[in-house]
């Protein structure tokens, strides 16, 4: 359970700097801000999922 929390709070948190980036990007380049923020929105589910495994391990298993 408490591998799902993390990732679903880890994932809101990407998605929201990457919300702002994408807005960022938009205003420099347009027609770049919908593939860059897809690609991002990806990595973000992948980085989380490994992040939020790590986090969530058992202490029992990192110490053998």
């Amino acid at each position: 359970m408490w591998l799902l929390l993390t990732y679903v709070g880890l994932v809101v948190a990407g998605n929201a700097i990457i919300y702002f980036l994408g807005l960022l990007v938009e205003r420099v380049l347009p027609v770049a801000s919908l593939p860059l923020f897809l690609l991002m929105f990806f990595v973000v589910m992948w980085v989380a999922w490994l992040a939020a495994v790590k986090l969530t391990a058992p202490k029992a298993a990192a110490q053998a």
